[in-house]
């Protein structure tokens, strides 16, 4: 509160002013007084407005059901309402977490949904200094689909066919390299005879449907759309090589800088993701049609009823980043010669920083996520060499 010395007013009064004079005199200089005391607060209160100035969030996020919180709650007004009249709230779609990561980097976003590949890559490629894992979103929803008459009915019948991921060194582009590796094949550019093709998603389909391709490893609602448009089958869903079917699909990320100066804003945008994903889970068929509606509004489109229900049952919303099975990832991808080729093994210790989510969690009567002492236990492994998937496991 600001101080401020009274100030005393003495007005001389000639001895020869009469009794009416003298109360003339009197009045006025209450009247000075009066305005004198009164002119500190509204000097405080107009410098509290003026030091109130309204702050930006910019997010970015995927127009994808594995971004269902982003997709509902960014566009019906709940991460608004949350957020507060004095944050503003601007919103910047894309299909691709590298097209995510550059803008996050180039200080055009604040934060993002987004996979856990392109994260990785995004901390590896700044030293681990200018983004933080601050929340999970998803977990599983992601499948092996192969054609019916791809001939393919065991996994040794995967050499020799061709194959198709969204996109180069993504999450599912790993994972399904790595399922590769892990029964005894290769691919092409490896010495192998399996071809693994990045297409994006849309385009996944169409290959599919001229049977130019024997099968995908897509996220959903693809995976859906290829068995009930296309007359795929799940040839593996990813969930069985989880342990307890968990594994990260999505995660929020910030950059460092602005978790660091604005903890208060990232603490009201944990606040409208958690509420949100509880939301959605408990109120999935309502959350289903909203989600419809949204997505409809922001590109045009709409997914099946059909679809989207199939596809909604085979992942699970969360605010748990998952963080050992983002670490297998990282394992894989160094592996396969995704990340830090050439270089040793990282160590992905400092990726995560979920101090705001756990206080968020405890203020609602919800569980911790975090388990120190095994994720200290799988990073040192895999810094050394060892394999995450030991103690995921």
């Amino acid at each position: 509160m600001m101080n401020k010395k009274s100030e005393r007013i003495d007005i001389q009064v000639p001895k020869n002013f009469d009794n009416r004079g003298r109360h003339i005199v009197l009045v006025f200089t209450m009247i000075i007084t009066v305005v004198t005391l009164i002119s500190a607060p509204i000097s405080i209160a107009s410098a509290q407005s003026i030091g109130e100035q309204k702050k930006t969030l910019r997010i970015g996020y995927f127009p994808n059901i594995t971004h269902a919180q982003a997709v509902i709650g960014l566009n019906n007004g709940d991460f608004h309402n949350t957020l507060g009249d004095n944050v503003t709230v601007e919103t910047f779609r894309f299909n691709a977490g590298p097209s995510a990561i550059e803008s996050l980097l180039a200080d055009r976003i604040d934060a993002s949904y987004i996979g856990p590949n392109p994260a990785i890559n995004g901390y590896l490629l700044t030293g681990g200094e200018e983004l933080r894992v601050i929340s999970g979103v998803s977990s599983g929803g992601a499948s092996f689909i192969v054609r019916n008459d791809s001939g393919i009915e065991t996994v040794e019948d995967l050499g020799g066919k061709k194959f198709a991921s969204p996109q180069l060194g993504n999450t599912q582009d790993v994972a399904l390299r790595a399922y590769l590796i892990d029964n005894g094949f290769n691919t092409v550019d490896n010495g192998g005879n399996v071809t693994v093709l990045p297409i994006a998603n849309a385009d996944i389909l169409t290959v599919f449907l001229k049977k130019e391709i024997d099968g995908a490893w897509v996220p959903e609602p693809w995976a859906t759309r290829l068995v009930q448009e296309a007359g795929g089958k799940v040839f593996l869903d990813e969930k069985s090589l989880w342990p307890g079917g968990k594994f990260v699909t999505t995660n929020i990320i910030v950059r460092t800088d602005y978790l660091e100066n604005n903890p208060e804003i990232i603490k009201k945008l944990l606040e409208a993701h958690v509420d949100e994903t509880l939301w959605i889970n408990n109120n999935t068929a309502e959350a289903a049609k909203e989600f419809n509606i949204h997505l409809k509004k922001i590109t045009g489109q709409e997914i099946s009823e059909k679809v989207l229900d199939e596809a909604y049952s085979n992942l699970e919303l969360t605010y748990d980043p998952l963080k050992l099975t983002l670490f297998k990832s990282a394992n894989d991808a160094y592996d396969q010669g995704f990340i830090e080729k050439g270089k040793d093994r990282p160590n992905l210790a400092g990726i995560y920083d979920t101090t705001i989510l756990n206080e968020v969690l405890a203020e609602k009567g919800l569980q911790s996520i975090d388990n120190t002492e095994a994720i200290n236990n799988a990073t040192n492994s895999a810094s050394s060499g060892g394999a995450i998937a030991d103690i995921v496991a």
